[in-house]
Parts: C-alpha cells; sequence; structure tokens
C-alpha cells in the first residue's frame, strides 16, 4: 500500500506501508491492504506506520484520512514533535 502524510507545511511521509493505524472520530481504526473504500475525519492522537522498516508514530492535530485502491492519503491539520 501507498501512503503519504501531508499538513498544511510539508509532506511528512510517502512510501510503502503494511498497516496503518489512525485516530478516527468514532475511534481508533486499522487500514489494511485491500481495506474497503474509506473516507474518515481525524481526532488528535497517535497515527501508527508499519512498514519493512518496523513501526514509525506520528501525533497528528486532526484531519481527514481516505483509503481506496491501497492509496492512503492522510491530510493531517499538523504533527506534534
Amino acid at each position: 500500500m501507498k501512503l503519504t502524510i501531508i499538513t498544511p507545511d510539508k509532506l511528512a511521509y510517502d512510501g510503502e506501508v503494511t498497516e496503518v493505524t489512525v485516530p478516527g472520530s468514532a475511534g481508533s481504526f486499522q487500514i489494511l491492504k485491500d481495506h474497503a473504500p474509506i473516507v474518515s475525519t481525524l481526532d488528535d492522537g497517535k497515527l501508527i506506520v508499519k512498514d519493512s522498516q518496523g513501526e514509525t508514530v506520528f501525533v497528528i492535530k486532526g484531519g481527514v484520512v481516505e483509503a481506496k485502491e491501497n492509496i492512503i492519503t492522510v491530510l493531517a491539520e499538523g504533527i506534534i514533535g
């Protein structure tokens, strides 16, 4: 899967991943390969990215996620830290 994380001031991540966990407004959820298409708002919290190198955690300040055809785009209002 391809993941792109974008904030208003920078491209925070762009690469291949195996799993993404996002802080959805109705609770955290995982996106795995061949996930059904989804668009969801995001709350402040941990966005966990797993790839071939291991796990990376971003703490985001809200935003929106879209997943479709194994392409995941996160538009985050900001990244803390």
